[in-house]
């Protein structure tokens, strides 16, 4: 007959190696009072008493199978004699048991429905003789104790199940996941004497991400999005969210990413950006909807002279820290006509080695970006070259505090007017996250943007010609409402605007408002 293992085994299985065996009566009262059953509990159910049915659990025919099972395990004999002498007992595809993690009366109570079928086959098998009695009396006890457990499973799995075919059958895409951002924008020049125009406006932005992914590794990501959000008389400094396309949905972006041994390939084929092809920008404050306000947050070194709409590149990791990122991207792909195309016009090439994590602390680049701009070239001269060269670092100092900054050098040369000339930027940066809060950040930001000290204008603005270097303070800080929500206030300080030190230094006031989804 069934030997007294059999039902120490059953009773003590559950809560080998620690795991918790039974959730408490209140507990249990509570779920089964409000009818509330957690989604992860019936996956896990569903997939264990599915046993056999799928490759979520796979039955093991001897305990040494179950890599995380030693020996001096308190219940290992008492697992070995469910998994070797009656086979009831599953583990996962890893080779595990996972018998550390806590589990739900409704867990056992599927275990327990596994252990008695099996009971079942040795009673049809002819071996009735081999169960005592005694042993079936302790059996319909605990079928018994178990047996609303079982039906109220049997129905909330049977409700899920429909509520998730109602969801396929509904569904946009089996590939495609659609989110969103949304950013309002209320922004003023806050001195009167300012050379910028100084009435209070309102903007917006909007974005729509179309995610695809045909492998589960990959993406492509089709972007539409809409926004008007005017700067203040300058492109010396412009919002990180800015620019105005009249509230118009477009294409955005086009971007197919997908992995190709140790690289990432990157090819984009409409408003790819150098910045697409590396691994990090380094900068805890570059993002338009929750970094600075002002582009300013993005380093210099990926727009001072990079062209860009489409393009292909990669990300190759060299080791856990460090990869090596490189990619070109043509200006004018699409056109055919003569000096444009995608070799011919405007292009970029970026290469970038990008440490993370280095020493557990830090992160770091160093790139390279050679460019090319026909016509007007890069500041309203002619076709000119560039070659920019930057390094950007971030200590982390602690969860809370991160301190690091960037300095670009690009040299421009100049096939006609206005000749060779170079162009300077640099920035420091500090992030303190959760101030006052999860998920909120105060962000400073402060340096020098892009200037040229050879008498050509890079700022895009007036005067005609730059006589120094303008400086710029940005202070915001981000305050996370909920999990869609955050609000972000933010006091940008512009001292010689333009690079031109006979322009009053101004003060630009915003508040952003960014809804994700």
């Amino acid at each position: 007959m069934l030997s007294n293992n059999f039902l120490k085994a059953l009773l003590f299985a559950p809560a080998i190696l620690g795991a918790s065996v039974v959730a408490s009566s209140s507990a249990m009262a509570s779920e089964i009072e409000t009818g509330v059953t957690s989604v992860s509990s019936l996956d896990q159910v569903n997939a264990y008493s599915a046993e056999g049915q799928n490759n979520n659990l796979s039955q093991v025919t001897s305990v040494s199978q179950l890599s995380d099972v030693q020996p001096t395990d308190w219940a290992f004999q008492a697992l070995q004699s469910l998994v070797e002498r009656y086979g009831c007992i599953a583990g996962y595809p890893d080779g595990t048991y996972r018998g550390q993690r806590a589990m739900t009366r409704y867990e056992f109570a599927a275990g327990l429905n596994a252990c008695l079928d099996r009971i079942n086959e040795l009673i049809a098998a002819g071996l009735a003789d081999k169960v005592s009695r005694e042993d079936l009396a302790v059996l319909q006890r605990l079928q018994e104790e178990f047996a609303a457990e079982l039906a109220t499973l049997r129905g909330r799995v049977d409700a899920l199940e429909a509520r998730t075919a109602e969801l396929e059958a509904n569904q946009f895409s089996t590939t495609t996941k659609l989110n969103g951002e949304v950013i309002f924008s209320t922004q003023a020049v806050l001195d009167e004497d300012s050379a910028f125009d100084d009435q209070a406006t309102f903007g917006y932005r909007v974005r729509l991400n179309f995610d695809t992914s045909f492998t589960g590794e990959d993406r492509l990501r089709t972007r539409f999005q809409a926004r008007e959000i005017n700067a203040f008389d300058t492109d010396y400094i412009g919002y990180s969210y800015g620019g105005d396309n009249d509230g118009n949905f477009a294409l955005d972006d086009l971007v197919y990413t997908f992995p190709f041994g140790p690289a990432e390939i990157v090819i984009g084929a409409n408003s790819i950006g150098c910045d697409d092809f590396v691994a990090s920008t380094i900068s805890p404050l570059d993002s338009s909807g929750g970094g600075s306000i002002s582009d300013f947050g993005f380093p210099s070194q990926y727009s001072i002279a990079c062209p860009a709409d489409a393009g292909a590149g990669a990300v190759v990791q060299l080791s856990d820290n460090f990869s090596l990122d490189f990619g070109y991207s043509a200006g004018e792909a699409d056109d055919p006509s003569a000096g444009a195309g995608l070799f011919n016009g405007d292009y970029s090439i970026i290469g970038q080695l990008t440490g993370l994590d280095l020493f557990g602390a830090v992160d770091a680049a160093f790139t390279y970006v050679h460019g090319y701009a026909g016509g007007d070239g890069f500041y309203g001269g002619t076709a000119e070259y560039a070659n920019t060269y930057a390094g950007q670092i971030n200590f982390r100092l602690s969860d809370t505090f991160e301190i690091g900054g960037g300095l670009a050098y690009s040299d421009i040369d100049g096939i006609g007017a206005p000749g060779d000339y170079e162009v300077w930027a640099w920035q420091g940066t500090l992030a303190v996250n959760d101030f006052l809060g999860e998920g909120n950040m105060l962000g400073v930001l402060a340096g020098v943007p892009r200037y040229s000290l050879d008498g050509v204008n890079v700022t895009g603005g007036a005067p005609a010609s730059d006589d120094g270097s303008g400086f710029l303070a940005e202070v915001f800080y981000r305050y996370q409402l909920n999990d869609y929500i955050s609000l972000t206030p933010s006091l940008i300080y512009l001292a010689d605007p333009n690079n031109n030190d006979n322009l009053d230094d101004a003060f630009i006031g915003t508040l952003r408002t960014t809804f994700e989804f």
